[in-house]
């Protein structure tokens, strides 16, 4: 049985799909990062870096932890050997090149543009400009891939496309509300993925767990523990 640590954010939600697609057994629990749950011993022993997603596969010393969420998608996709490209060079070269791709461009510059936009404090003009064009920019990469091959990698649907579902799904937050009809392409996987039952039990696992929704003050030292150091500068 696969222990699953999630919140609703978009890189544990990526997982949650792999894990419904695969059928592997998994057992989720919730990580309320607004009620600071990720910076206690009992999970930073498991993930040091304090984040979500996290799975521990089996028990005791033989248990595999892994952290990150594209490297537990790779994870998964090997232990199941579902949802790989082709095993040749060329597609495990796309495969690789655009799966870090989403995990040091697309997840890193949508986050920032998120919170930049939504939650840091003033002055943030010169933030917001950086984060909207590199999102912007990294998206639109994306785009131009999907429009020419149908999926991410190649003709089948593969871990890379569930990797970027995860974040599809916060483009209006992130870039705008009328983002998808700049990315239709981007649009169009997210709706076939949606339509996946897979895709729909996996937005389920919001059911399982009353995460806390306000950004109050206790929220914001939790997850943005850096802006102490704004008080006593």
């Amino acid at each position: 049985m696969i222990k699953f640590y999630y919140s609703l954010a978009p890189n544990p939600m990526k997982v949650a799909l792999m894990l419904e697609e695969t059928g592997l057994a998994y057992e989720a629990i919730a990580v309320d990062t607004r009620k600071g749950e990720q910076h206690v011993p009992a999970f930073t022993a498991i993930n040091p870096n304090a984040k979500v997603p996290v799975i521990v596969d089996g028990e005791g010393e033989a248990a595999a932890t892994v952290f990150d969420s594209n490297a537990i998608l790779l994870y998964l996709a090997q232990k199941s050997g579902q949802f790989l490209p082709e095993d040749t060079p060329a597609a495990r070269g796309q495969m690789l090149s655009w799966l870090m791709f989403v995990a040091s461009g697309i997840g890193p510059f949508t986050g920032q543009c998120v919170h930049f936009k939504h939650f840091a404090p003033e002055p943030k003009a010169y933030a917001v400009n950086r984060y909207d064009f590199e999102a912007w920019r990294h998206w639109q990469l994306i785009e131009a891939q999907l429009a020419n091959t149908g999926y991410m990698v190649g003709s089948g649907y593969t871990l890379v496309d569930m990797a970027v579902w995860g974040w599809a799904r916060a483009v209006p937050f992130a870039l705008g509300a009328e983002a998808y009809a700049r990315l239709p392409n981007v649009k169009r996987l997210l709706d076939q993925i949606n339509a996946r039952p897979a895709a729909q039990r996996a937005d389920a696992i919001k059911t399982r767990h009353a995460f806390k929704t306000e950004m109050d003050e206790a929220a914001r030292q939790a997850m943005f523990p850096q802006n102490a150091r704004l008080a006593s500068a």
